[in-house]
This record gives structure tokens, sequence and C-alpha cells, in this order.
């Protein structure tokens, strides 16, 4: 009776939690940047490095700091450029081309961190640690900020929840994969065939939270 109850106004619920839009408050976009916008299971950018570092939890746990951090980073730099240089002098034509060098350059620069101070975390991660720099998440978070009109506060907060959501992502099917290895999954779902059903079930799941908060 009591869950009934519950699930019948769930609707009425979220009918009364109104459209987030650029002028929503930076906590309330760093939220829906993790759960309910979570950019990898909602726009599903980001794919090809979720489904193979998360083999490992250690490497996911790397890797998606290491994500979380360029996308805080490139989305303050990207930001300013835009707002300060870009937009004032007529050259918003190259967004694209100088959003990515401020996402290779700091690419670069986690790289170095990473290789100095843990050279496990940097031969785990292989070549997926630098090619977090065409990782299509990155990129789109500094251009929904600019579509979405956001303030710079609003923007790291969109940049530091989205990097958070993809952790959570990674790190999450990286503990169910680990989980994995003492069932019985069938001979022709093993590997990427079981990962891509635990993506699609994941995205499911996410799904959930779509309409409680919506941010634009």
């Amino acid at each position: 009776m009591g869950y009934a109850a519950v699930v019948c106004g769930l609707p009425t619920l979220f009918a009364q939690v109104p459209e987030i839009g650029a002028g929503a408050a930076p906590t309330i976009i760093f939220i829906a940047a993790i759960f309910t916008n979570n950019i990898l299971l909602s726009n599903f950018l980001g794919m090809c490095s979720f489904l193979a570092i998360s083999k490992q939890i250690k490497a996911s746990i790397g890797l998606g700091l290491a994500v979380t951090f360029v996308l805080t980073m490139t989305s303050a730099l990207n930001w300013a450029l835009n707002s300060f240089v870009l937009v004032p002098l007529g050259l918003e034509y190259l967004q694209f081309i100088t959003f990515i060098i401020v996402i290779a350059a700091f690419v670069q620069f986690v790289e170095i961190i990473i290789e100095r101070f843990s050279p496990a975390l940097y031969f785990a991660l292989g070549i997926f640690l630098p090619l977090i720099t065409v990782n299509c998440a990155i990129l789109g978070v500094s251009l929904f900020m600019i579509v979405r009109n956001y303030t710079f506060a609003r923007a790291v907060a969109y940049g530091v929840g989205s990097g958070l959501g993809w952790m959570l992502a990674i790190v999450a099917i990286a503990g169910i994969r680990y989980k994995l290895r003492f069932s019985n999954v069938p001979k022709p779902l093993e590997g990427i065939g079981i990962t891509m059903i635990l993506a699609g079930l994941m995205a499911f799941a996410f799904m959930g939270f779509a309409g409680m908060v919506d941010i634009k």
C-alpha cells in the first residue's frame, strides 16, 4: 500500500519540478551533471575508454580522476577564452580548434604527472591516457556550456559534475565486471558482449532520474 502510494505520487512529484535552465544554481547543475544528465549514460559520450579501461577498478578510478581534472580545468579555461577572446574578437568559428588545443595541453600535463608519480597506473591506462584528448565527453562539456550560455561558476560546476558522473559510471561498471569473474557468464557473451549489456542496463537505471532535474 505504501509503495503504491509512492509510485502513484511520483508523476505529480516530478511534474512539480521546474525545468532547470541556464539560470540554475551551480549546485543544481553540479548534481544534475552527475546523476540526471550523466554525460556518459545520458549523452553516451566517452564510451570507448569507458568500455576498455573498466576491466580494473584501480585503473578506472585513476582514469576517472584524470578525466575529472581535465574536464574541470578545460571547462574553466575554455569558458574564459570563449568569453574574453573569441566572442569579443568575432572568432567564434575557432571554438572547436581552440577547445581541442586546450584539452590536448592539459592531457599532456596530466600524462606527465601520472607517469612521474604513479608509473603502475600510467602503464595500466596505456594508450587510453593520451587518448583522453579525443574523449568526446571532454569536448562535449565545453560545447554544451557554450550552447547553454552558462556563467563561469555554472560552467565549472558542470565540468566537475560531468567528470564525477563519468568516474561514477566507469567505477560502477568496473565493480560489476570484477564480480562477474566469479559468475558463469555464457561463453558467447564473455568480454565485450556482457560489457555492452551492462552498459545498456546502467543507462536504463540512470534514465530513472530523467525528468527530476533537467538542465538545458
